[in-house]
């Protein structure tokens, strides 16, 4: 349906076709087809709605990246998903530097592998990091030695582990890292005419910036395919149940461990009392024998207890729990 003019529109245009300032021959619809141009040697496989729902994914990747490796880099991590395209993946290896950081992931029980490539000023920012340095890149550009690919290796591993919880709406997958090359002629993982879908995120670790290449090759996702679009996505997304996240956190805490100390009582001495302290001299406490010990959590008093024995060891029996914040 074509676009509805108002009034004043046609009122404008019949002037300017009255005066000769448009041509109407130039507006008459033309009998020629208009032709999309289709290669069939190298068909795409990827729809829009896939790459878009591919994005969707990493763009939670990204925000699990963003809440977890700063717990390992000490370093704030910025990460924001830039685009996804289809290319060949002749044409993804053709334009890797030389030396590359790519990380081949097992994607079971998908069939093949899929690459994660990192950028290398990002490689040496992570190493600098992870040895107690600022966590700054190298102006010129090296070989990694082994030493420094196994550094690359846990941050990687760690990495290509999160990876399972952004793709749980679409398969159960269980990636794993299976090697590190810094060299793309070693990295011709499916043939060169194969189509890939590229992931683009922007990584930024401390000040250094870069990027992080995800490349998921056609036959690998093509069990999934169907999956891949973003109603059904959501649709997944809202079928879980909505405890499940409290659990998972009630889960976490419930492994937390937490330091719980008894005060007996508390008294000053003068550092000069303190120095001339002895074997069999008595200390004494503000409190009683038969007060109650107070016992804190981390350094929050919580409970009330009496002290005694069990099992030939030191203990307490709580007799009063403290509710105030």
């Amino acid at each position: 349906m074509g676009e509805v003019l108002s009034q004043s529109e046609i009122d404008n245009l019949l002037k300017a076709l009255s005066t000769g300032e448009l041509d109407a021959e130039d507006y008459k619809d033309s009998d020629e087809k208009q032709v999309k141009v289709y290669n069939f040697s190298t068909p795409s496989k990827f729809s829009k709605e896939h790459l878009r729902t591919l994005e969707t994914i990493f763009e939670h990747y990204g925000r699990l990246l963003y809440i977890n490796l700063p717990a390992y880099l000490r370093k704030t991590v910025q990460v924001e998903v830039m685009n996804a395209e289809a290319v060949l993946y002749k044409e993804y290896s053709q334009a890797l530097s030389n030396p590359v950081l790519l990380g081949l992931i097992d994607f079971s029980p998908l069939e093949g592998t899929i690459v994660m490539e990192l950028a290398t000023n990002l490689g040496y920012a992570i190493i600098d990091r992870m040895l107690g340095g600022a966590g700054v890149s190298l102006e010129k550009k090296r070989e990694f030695s082994e030493i420094e690919i196994s550094i690359i290796e846990r941050i990687m591993t760690i990495c290509v582990d999160m990876l399972r919880e952004p793709w749980q709406n679409v398969v159960d997958v269980h990636p794993r890292l299976t090697r590190i090359e810094t060299n793309p002629q070693f990295a011709q993982i499916i043939s060169p005419q194969e189509m890939v879908a590229i992931v683009t995120m922007s990584v930024r670790i401390g000040d250094v910036d870069g990027l992080m290449n995800i490349c998921l090759p056609y036959m690998t996702l093509e069990n999934v395919m169907d999956k891949l679009n973003t109603k059904y996505w959501f649709a997944a997304l809202k079928e879980k149940d909505e405890n499940s996240y409290e659990e998972a956190i009630e889960s976490l805490i419930s492994q937390s461990v937490i330091p719980i100390k008894a005060r007996l009582g508390s008294t000053h001495l003068s550092v000069t009392e303190f120095v001339n302290l002895q074997k069999g001299d008595i200390i004494k406490l503000d409190a009683a024998v038969g007060d109650e010990l107070d016992v804190f959590v981390g350094n929050i008093k919580k409970f009330k207890a009496l002290p005694g024995s069990a099992s030939d060891n030191y203990a307490v029996r709580v007799t009063s729990i403290i509710r105030e914040e």
